[in-house]
């Protein structure tokens, strides 16, 4: 019973592991994407 218990919070703990990266991603490439924008804007003013 105990080795199940360990077993359900490895699980548990690897699924909240993953989706955190998910997310940490998603964070990244919003970022990104605002950096591109305020370039692209800064270059356009430029001309």
């Amino acid at each position: 019973m105990a080795r199940l218990i360990a077993l359900l919070l490895f699980v548990a703990a690897g699924t909240a592991t993953l989706s955190a990266c998910n997310t940490v991603s998603g964070a990244g490439q919003d970022i990104s994407a605002g950096g591109h924008a305020i370039t692209n804007s800064a270059d356009k003013a430029k001309e």
